[in-house]
């Protein structure tokens, strides 16, 4: 329970410093920047060397691929037969198929299961950044019409990402080098993850016209936070997996978008008034509807 306090004072937080504007307009970025360049590598260094690999593994790191895939078809479709723009097509696939698997699903994980799995979440959260990083991006260059294709731009854009190149070293590091004395270090580090990514939620959530925009968030977040779990859950039952390690990567695959892929439509113009209000309503439904996938996972044949 008091987890959940936390969540919703954290965010609470967030939106009251945004109204008092006692914050400069973009404080947000600062915060972001301290998460994806000291927080996130630190996490990283602070579970993953201790991480018993095994091939059940894989099921965490392919899970964001599959509902990749079932979303881009998901919001073709739908933009084929509600004749969309390329922009708003564009953007409702980055902010349908892709989850907030560390900015929301750390701290959900922590309050839903215990912190010793934030170790499995790492995994889904690398190949969800590298998808955005890559397929994400081809996606947004060809949904915009004013930018050009660039291999070399991808490429940049995935080995400068500083949790990339943290669970790359976490990875590698410990099997060269006792760094062992460092583990109170990034304990501490890690620790801020979690308060401040919801802070800087609270600071970012807009949802200002979003009647206008119903039909289409309403199809987005359906797919987005129900369907995709369900289509990952499916997947483990019919290949007869289980246990904690399945459990993580359905519950993480029910989180609400990844903020990174919002910020993508924005600065790719790709309708992004309708891709910001997918994913602020996404997060304050998101604590209904992982509530309710808990209870799922908690109780289904997943154990």
């Amino acid at each position: 329970m008091a987890n959940f306090i936390l969540i919703g004072l954290c965010i609470l937080a967030g939106i009251l410093f945004r109204k008092s504007k006692s914050l400069p307009k973009d404080a947000h970025k600062g915060i972001n920047a301290w998460i994806i360049y000291i927080a996130l590598p630190a996490v990283s260094f602070k579970y993953l060397p201790h991480i018993t690999w095994t091939k059940d593994l894989l099921f965490p790191a392919m899970a964001p691929v599959c509902i990749w895939l079932s979303g881009w078809l998901f919001i073709t479709v739908y933009s084929r037969i509600r004749n969309l723009s390329k922009a708003t097509s564009g953007g409702l696939k980055l902010t349908s198929s892709l989850s907030n698997t560390s900015f929301v699903g750390f701290p959900l994980i922590v309050a839903y299961f215990s912190e010793k799995e934030l170790g499995i979440a790492i995994i889904c959260d690398q190949v969800t950044f590298t998808l955005l990083s890559t397929i994400g991006i081809i996606v947004a260059i060809r949904s915009s019409q004013h930018q050009i294709l660039s291999g070399k731009l991808v490429l940049k854009k995935v080995l400068t990402f500083p949790p990339l190149i943290g669970c790359v070293l976490a990875l590698t590091v410990p099997h060269f080098v006792n760094i062992t004395t460092l583990n109170p270090l990034f304990d501490k580090l890690a620790g801020t993850v979690g308060p401040l990514a919801l802070f800087s939620i609270g600071l970012q959530l807009k949802f200002g016209g979003w009647f206008s925009e119903l039909k289409h968030i309403s199809f987005a977040l359906l797919y987005k936070l129900i369907l995709a779990p369900l289509v990952v859950m499916l997947i483990a039952v019919i290949l007869g997996m289980s246990g904690t390690i399945t459990k993580i990567a359905v519950f993480e695959m029910a989180m609400p978008t990844l903020l990174t892929a919002g910020v993508v439509a924005d600065q790719y113009n790709l309708n992004p008034k309708l891709s910001n209000l997918v994913v602020g309503i996404g997060i304050v439904l998101s604590f209904i509807t992982t509530g309710l996938w808990w209870l799922v996972l908690r109780y289904s044949g997943l154990v």
